[in-house]
């Protein structure tokens, strides 16, 4: 079956997003830095707002267990937009580049409901996509089956049809038992090549 439709994810594979680029300014060494976000704003905490907990309910959740951290909890949210560091090198050079090509451009991610318009303000190729499906505003997230199954719907994809760009592997191996031709984002050269080989650029 010929390709239609390429799917990308954001975080990791167009948005350089990381919380160490705040914290790395707010702690005293990298090892604490490891520490913080190991034992208190884990990304299992995380993952619970790119699955649709409000930010206001987990900062309070978390700031009752941890109160000595009260002050480095509350900057996950107020200060979010500094874990940001732009886009990913040349990843937004290739999904411009699949526009004239004629293939849809879609966008599934595990982002907060609540954050995600920091992203859209911020990066202007967000626009090219005909469609984003952002986990937050569903109520779950990747690797979960159901938010791949929410894009399918909405805008009509027939798996064995679309390439699936992600840099998780998790997420990646959902994706190929769906039967989407699944990339593990490993850098931009190495997804020229992929979407080459695919004949897609």
């Amino acid at each position: 079956m010929s390709i239609d439709t390429v799917i990308f994810d954001l975080g990791g594979v167009l948005v350089d997003w990381n919380p160490r680029y705040l914290y790395r300014s707010l702690l005293g060494s990298d090892a604490e830095v490891e520490a913080f976000l190991t034992t208190v704003c884990t990304q299992a905490w995380n993952e619970k707002q790119d699955a649709g907990r409000p930010w206001a309910e987990a900062v309070a959740e978390l700031s009752a267990r941890f109160p000595q951290h009260a002050g480095l909890i509350a900057a996950y949210d107020e200060r979010w937009g500094e874990m940001v560091s732009g886009a990913v090198t040349g990843s937004a050079n290739i999904l411009r580049e699949l526009v004239p090509t004629g293939v849809r451009l879609l966008a599934l991610t595990n982002w907060s409901a609540e954050k995600f318009p920091i992203a859209r303000a911020r990066f202007d190729f967000l626009r090219l996509f005909e469609g984003i499906v952002v986990s937050g505003e569903e109520g779950t997230r990747k690797p979960h089956v159901k938010l791949y199954e929410i894009l399918f719907e909405r805008f009509g994809v027939t798996p064995q049809a679309a390439v699936f760009i992600d840099d998780s592997a998790a997420n990646v191996a959902t994706g190929r038992r769906l039967g989407l031709r699944a990339i593990q984002f490993a850098g931009a050269e190495a997804l020229r090549a992929e979407l080459v080989a695919l004949r897609l650029l």
